[in-house]
Protein backbone atom coordinates (compact mmCIF):
# COMPACT_ATOMS: atom_id res chain seq x y z
CA UNK A 1 0.00 0.00 0.00
CA UNK A 2 2.81 2.67 0.83
CA UNK A 3 4.21 1.55 -2.37
CA UNK A 4 1.39 2.98 -4.23
CA UNK A 5 0.92 6.14 -1.87
CA UNK A 6 2.06 9.40 -2.55
CA UNK A 7 5.57 9.01 -0.65
CA UNK A 8 6.48 11.32 2.60
CA UNK A 9 8.70 14.56 1.27
CA UNK A 10 12.23 14.13 3.03
CA UNK A 11 10.44 16.43 5.70
CA UNK A 12 7.60 14.45 7.04
CA UNK A 13 10.25 11.18 6.48
CA UNK A 14 12.56 12.78 8.93
CA UNK A 15 9.86 13.98 11.47
CA UNK A 16 8.74 9.90 11.15
CA UNK A 17 11.94 8.73 11.80
CA UNK A 18 13.20 11.22 14.53
CA UNK A 19 9.92 10.50 16.65
CA UNK A 20 10.68 6.50 16.60
CA UNK A 21 14.15 6.89 17.56
CA UNK A 22 13.77 9.32 20.34
CA UNK A 23 10.65 8.53 21.84
CA UNK A 24 10.34 4.57 21.97
CA UNK A 25 7.11 3.64 22.79
CA UNK A 26 5.32 7.02 23.14
CA UNK A 27 6.27 7.05 19.46
CA UNK A 28 3.21 4.41 18.95
CA UNK A 29 1.05 7.67 19.19
CA UNK A 30 2.25 8.89 16.13
CA UNK A 31 -0.16 8.61 13.27
CA UNK A 32 0.64 5.80 11.04
CA UNK A 33 2.43 6.77 7.76
CA UNK A 34 -0.50 6.33 5.06
CA UNK A 35 -2.26 8.65 7.14
CA UNK A 36 -0.02 12.11 6.27
CA UNK A 37 -1.10 11.20 2.68
CA UNK A 38 -4.45 10.46 2.89
CA UNK A 39 -5.46 13.90 5.78
CA UNK A 40 -3.71 15.98 2.81
CA UNK A 41 -6.00 14.63 0.15
CA UNK A 42 -9.18 15.03 2.15
CA UNK A 43 -8.21 18.60 2.95
CA UNK A 44 -7.66 19.17 -0.37
CA UNK A 45 -10.96 17.61 -1.40
CA UNK A 46 -12.63 19.41 0.94
CA UNK A 47 -11.45 22.77 0.12
CA UNK A 48 -10.55 23.32 3.71
CA UNK A 49 -9.35 26.87 4.98
CA UNK A 50 -9.79 26.31 8.81
CA UNK A 51 -8.72 23.29 10.15
CA UNK A 52 -8.64 21.84 13.75
CA UNK A 53 -6.37 19.50 15.53
CA UNK A 54 -6.80 17.72 18.60
CA UNK A 55 -3.93 15.78 20.03
CA UNK A 56 -0.79 17.01 17.95
CA UNK A 57 2.17 14.69 19.55
CA UNK A 58 5.17 15.61 17.72
CA UNK A 59 3.39 17.07 14.57
CA UNK A 60 3.27 14.90 11.75
CA UNK A 61 -0.70 14.88 11.02
CA UNK A 62 -0.41 18.65 11.37
CA UNK A 63 2.79 18.98 9.01
CA UNK A 64 0.80 17.23 6.51
CA UNK A 65 -2.25 18.78 6.50
CA UNK A 66 -0.91 21.91 6.84
CA UNK A 67 1.29 21.72 3.48
CA UNK A 68 -2.23 21.19 1.92
CA UNK A 69 -3.92 24.32 3.19
CA UNK A 70 -4.14 27.65 0.74
CA UNK A 71 -1.70 30.55 1.67
CA UNK A 72 -4.08 31.92 3.48
CA UNK A 73 -5.44 28.58 5.63
CA UNK A 74 -4.77 28.40 9.13
CA UNK A 75 -4.78 25.56 11.72
CA UNK A 76 -5.80 24.98 15.08
CA UNK A 77 -3.26 22.78 17.20
CA UNK A 78 -3.97 21.41 20.25
CA UNK A 79 -1.82 19.42 22.83
CA UNK A 80 -1.24 19.21 26.18
CA UNK A 81 3.13 18.43 25.50
CA UNK A 82 5.31 21.52 24.90
CA UNK A 83 8.15 18.47 24.88
CA UNK A 84 6.47 16.47 22.13
CA UNK A 85 5.17 19.37 20.14
CA UNK A 86 8.76 21.09 19.61
CA UNK A 87 9.13 18.22 17.63
CA UNK A 88 6.53 19.39 15.20
CA UNK A 89 7.34 23.13 15.58
CA UNK A 90 11.08 22.71 14.22
CA UNK A 91 9.77 20.22 11.25
CA UNK A 92 6.66 23.03 10.36
CA UNK A 93 9.58 25.54 10.42
CA UNK A 94 11.37 22.93 7.93
CA UNK A 95 8.91 22.63 5.99
CA UNK A 96 7.65 25.96 5.58
CA UNK A 97 4.58 25.99 6.93
CA UNK A 98 4.67 27.23 10.50
CA UNK A 99 2.58 30.44 9.72
CA UNK A 100 -0.22 28.38 9.17
CA UNK A 101 0.03 26.30 12.34
CA UNK A 102 -1.50 28.08 16.02
CA UNK A 103 -0.13 26.23 18.45
CA UNK A 104 -2.26 25.84 21.49
CA UNK A 105 -1.09 24.35 24.49
CA UNK A 106 -3.59 23.18 27.42
CA UNK A 107 -6.61 21.10 27.73
CA UNK A 108 -8.02 20.60 24.40
CA UNK A 109 -11.58 21.16 25.94
CA UNK A 110 -10.91 24.11 26.92
CA UNK A 111 -8.99 25.34 23.69
CA UNK A 112 -12.58 24.32 21.75
CA UNK A 113 -15.05 25.92 24.12
CA UNK A 114 -12.85 29.16 23.69
CA UNK A 115 -13.06 28.88 20.06
CA UNK A 116 -16.42 31.11 18.34
CA UNK A 117 -19.39 29.45 18.55
CA UNK A 118 -20.01 29.93 14.63
CA UNK A 119 -19.93 26.99 12.26
CA UNK A 120 -16.24 27.88 10.69
CA UNK A 121 -14.31 24.86 10.99
CA UNK A 122 -13.72 22.68 7.34
CA UNK A 123 -11.76 20.22 8.36
CA UNK A 124 -11.17 18.40 11.94
CA UNK A 125 -8.61 15.42 12.87
CA UNK A 126 -9.09 13.74 16.10
CA UNK A 127 -6.20 11.90 17.53
CA UNK A 128 -6.20 12.48 21.31
CA UNK A 129 -7.34 11.21 24.85
CA UNK A 130 -10.31 8.57 23.87
CA UNK A 131 -11.94 8.99 26.81
CA UNK A 132 -12.83 12.33 26.16
CA UNK A 133 -13.85 11.84 22.27
CA UNK A 134 -16.95 11.93 22.81
CA UNK A 135 -16.93 15.56 24.54
CA UNK A 136 -14.59 16.60 21.97
CA UNK A 137 -17.10 15.84 19.46
CA UNK A 138 -20.24 17.59 21.14
CA UNK A 139 -17.91 20.95 21.13
CA UNK A 140 -16.69 20.25 17.18
CA UNK A 141 -19.88 19.52 15.44
CA UNK A 142 -21.84 22.74 16.16
CA UNK A 143 -18.21 24.89 15.04
CA UNK A 144 -18.11 22.88 11.71
CA UNK A 145 -19.61 24.54 8.55
CA UNK A 146 -22.38 22.38 6.48
CA UNK A 147 -19.88 19.86 4.52
CA UNK A 148 -17.16 20.38 6.66
CA UNK A 149 -15.48 16.96 7.96
CA UNK A 150 -14.76 14.91 11.14
CA UNK A 151 -11.72 12.22 11.07
CA UNK A 152 -11.32 10.74 13.96
CA UNK A 153 -8.03 7.81 14.79
CA UNK A 154 -7.97 4.86 16.24
CA UNK A 155 -11.78 4.03 16.22
CA UNK A 156 -11.29 0.17 16.42
CA UNK A 157 -9.05 -0.03 18.83
CA UNK A 158 -6.53 -2.69 18.38
CA UNK A 159 -9.73 -4.70 17.90
CA UNK A 160 -10.91 -3.92 21.33
CA UNK A 161 -13.89 -2.34 20.53
CA UNK A 162 -15.61 -5.58 20.53
CA UNK A 163 -14.83 -6.47 24.21
CA UNK A 164 -18.35 -6.03 26.45
CA UNK A 165 -16.62 -5.45 29.23
CA UNK A 166 -14.10 -2.78 28.11
CA UNK A 167 -12.87 0.30 30.01
CA UNK A 168 -10.83 3.53 30.28
CA UNK A 169 -10.24 4.14 26.13
CA UNK A 170 -11.79 1.48 24.83
CA UNK A 171 -14.20 2.02 26.29
CA UNK A 172 -14.55 5.43 25.36
CA UNK A 173 -13.59 4.37 21.41
CA UNK A 174 -16.97 2.54 21.83
CA UNK A 175 -18.97 5.50 23.23
CA UNK A 176 -17.83 7.42 20.45
CA UNK A 177 -18.73 5.16 17.94
CA UNK A 178 -22.37 4.73 18.94
CA UNK A 179 -22.71 8.56 19.12
CA UNK A 180 -21.09 8.70 15.68
CA UNK A 181 -23.87 6.32 14.56
CA UNK A 182 -27.04 7.58 16.04
CA UNK A 183 -25.66 11.71 15.23
CA UNK A 184 -28.27 12.77 12.67
CA UNK A 185 -26.29 15.88 12.46
CA UNK A 186 -23.47 13.65 10.10
CA UNK A 187 -23.60 10.94 7.85
CA UNK A 188 -20.08 8.57 8.88
CA UNK A 189 -18.32 6.14 7.72
CA UNK A 190 -16.16 3.89 9.97
CA UNK A 191 -12.81 2.36 7.80
CA UNK A 192 -10.18 -0.18 8.23
CA UNK A 193 -7.30 1.94 7.66
CA UNK A 194 -4.43 1.87 10.55
CA UNK A 195 -6.39 1.69 13.97
CA UNK A 196 -9.53 2.39 12.30
CA UNK A 197 -10.34 5.59 11.46
CA UNK A 198 -14.06 7.46 11.12
CA UNK A 199 -14.98 10.42 8.35
CA UNK A 200 -18.19 12.39 9.57
CA UNK A 201 -19.00 14.41 6.82
CA UNK A 202 -21.91 17.54 8.08
CA UNK A 203 -24.98 17.70 6.78
CA UNK A 204 -26.23 20.34 4.90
Amino acid sequence: MLKHNPPLDPVQRELVEVTHARLGEDATMQSAEEQGPLLAFLVRLTGARRIVEVGTFTGFSALSMAQALPADGELIACDISEEWTAYGRQAWAKAGVADLIDLRIGPALETLRALPADPVVDFVYLDADKENYVNYWEELVPRMRPGGMIVADNTLFHGRVLDPAATGSTAGIQAFNERVHADDRVEAVLLTVADGLTLARKRP
